[in-house]
């Protein structure tokens, strides 16, 4: 028997408004693993009227009432760890240890968010009126319409929601057809048990047909004042246009083409451990995830036949097995794509050093390529999954140029033993995010994240996050002697 959630609106779990459900699939097996709710417009139409009513109140929740709320909301999470490791292998192909950070990460935004409820501050301003106080206040702005996608889904289900009701406001998210549980009622299920009031957090899953339907409709509804999107380059377009047509602010963190550069200074070992967690971790579904590793060419012998063995070693299999480190891919549709990836690079040129080939199912082996050049889908396109591209350089200026020879600019991790260089370098790399001696993929709740370019804009995390989902006022207090002109 298969598990079934119906849609989150006001406090109560109810049908879509046409009766429809949506099927779940494990990657795993190819089988339904669970049933959601299908929603239409109609459906995100009663949830954003559900999240509009419940903000007032809210917005005027004591902050200790909130913060109380989210610090609980972290220990419910923490202590529901293994419900999200069956969760996440079941619904998204998520090892044990990917899960478990998705717990201790999401667990980190909770207790961020916590903090942050008294994060938002005013100013007292120069009036021209002498006899007047002018006042900027930074107040919530209604409510947010938040996408949450599948591939961390524990970690972006709960950045999705956590700033934005931190900052006062409701929020009606919409979780990916491919995780619905994971980064959508998961996520409610632990806030509502800490005590978050109903209204307030809504959730509204939809079939794959529909989701152009309903994300319109979201965003489109009156009520909603601000919209967050985390995901491909491609939808985030989409989003991002729908936002700006009705005139909405957006937080955009969409997809990356990363770096792993290893300068000459930096410790081999190091950096082949380095570049394998950054391409491999999560099997490559990662934003972060470094599709590209630039190392210098003094380096290049012993680097290329160390990483290339250990990528070779690394276990493939089912996400239940703690030994996996590649486990399935969200489906077998996308390891037919990124293989379909790789022959193209293949027939034009590039070289197989470990992997290639056909996936099992929903699994592609671990997969290291040489000599992909422009002409090739793969040198611009986001793999998202475990495949990266490995090119040699000579000197800073040209791993500079390989890095920023992509629209994308979300993440970079620059190897070497030497902080000043290292710096010296990172200062050219134009993306939202460089880690110094690290690799790509790094998140922490305090530190703002997203990128430039086609890896979106806007900031996730600690002050920025609050930022983003509230607005400032101008507000004035006149004296009794304001003088008038007629």
């Amino acid at each position: 028997m298969t598990d079934h959630r119906d849609l989150l609106i006001g406090g109560q779990e109810v049908p879509a408004a046409s009766g429809r459900t949506a099927d779940d699939i494990d990657p795993s097996t190819g089988e339904v693993c669970a049933t959601v709710a299908a929603a239409r417009a109609e459906d995100v139409g009663r949830a954003a009227a559900a999240a509009d009513a419940a903000f007032a109140e809210w917005a005027a929740t004591s902050p200790a009432t909130r913060r109380t709320i989210f610090l609980r909301a972290a220990d419910i999470l923490e202590s529901r760890a293994e419900d999200a490791v069956a969760l996440m292998a079941r619904e998204a192909g998520g090892s044990r240890p990917w899960a478990l950070f998705n717990v201790q990460l999401a667990a980190g935004m909770l207790r961020e968010a916590a903090a942050a409820v008294t994060a938002p501050r005013g100013e007292v301003l120069t009036s021209q009126d002498e006899s007047a106080l002018s006042l900027a206040i930074r107040e919530p702005v209604g409510v947010v319409a938040a996408f949450a996608p599948w591939n961390a889904p524990v970690i972006l289900g709960t950045r999705a929601v956590a700033a934005p009701l931190a900052a006062g406001n409701t929020v009606v998210v919409k979780p990916s057809e491919d995780a619905p549980l994971s980064c959508g009622y998961f996520v409610a299920d632990v806030l509502r048990e800490a005590g978050l009031p109903d209204g307030v957090l809504n959730v509204v899953s939809n079939a794959p047909e529909d989701a152009a339907e309903v994300a319109e409709a979201l965003v489109a509804h009156p009520a909603v004042r601000a919209v967050n999107f985390t995901g491909s380059t491609g939808v985030g377009r989409l989003i991002g246009n729908l936002a700006a047509q009705h005139l909405k602010p957006a937080v955009l963190e969409l997809g990356g083409k990363n770096s792993v550069i290893v300068l000459e200074d930096a410790d081999v070992d190091y950096a082949v451990d380095a570049a394998t967690f950054a391409v491999f971790m999560n099997a490559g579904q990662i934003c972060m995830s470094g599709d590209r590793i630039l190392v210098h060419a003094s380096l290049a012998e012993e680097f290329t036949e160390k990483f290339t063995a250990k990528a070779a070693a690394l276990p493939h299999g089912a996400p239940t097995d703690p030994g996996t480190v590649i486990g399935p891919l969200v489906s077998s549709d996308s390891a037919g794509r990124l293989a379909a990836l790789v022959q193209d690079a293949v027939g034009k040129g590039a070289k197989v050093l470990t992997g290639g080939g056909a996936p099992r199912g929903a699994v592609h082996p671990a997969t290291v390529l040489t000599g992909v050049t422009p002409d090739m889908e793969l040198y611009h396109g986001e793999a998202f999954g475990p495949v990266c591209a490995l090119s040699v350089f000579a000197a800073d200026d040209e791993a500079v140029q390989l890095a920023n020879a992509t629209e994308h600019g979300l993440t970079c991790g620059i190897i070497t033993e030497n902080a000043t260089h290292g710096l010296s370098v990172a200062r050219r790399i134009r993306t939202g995010i460089v880690h110094v001696n690290d690799q790509s993929v790094a998140d922490e709740p305090q530190a703002p994240f997203g990128g430039i370019g086609a890896s979106g804009y806007g900031r996730f995390g600690g002050r920025w996050g609050i930022e983003a989902f509230s607005t400032t006022r101008w507000v004035t207090l006149a004296g009794k002697h304001a003088h008038y002109p007629f």
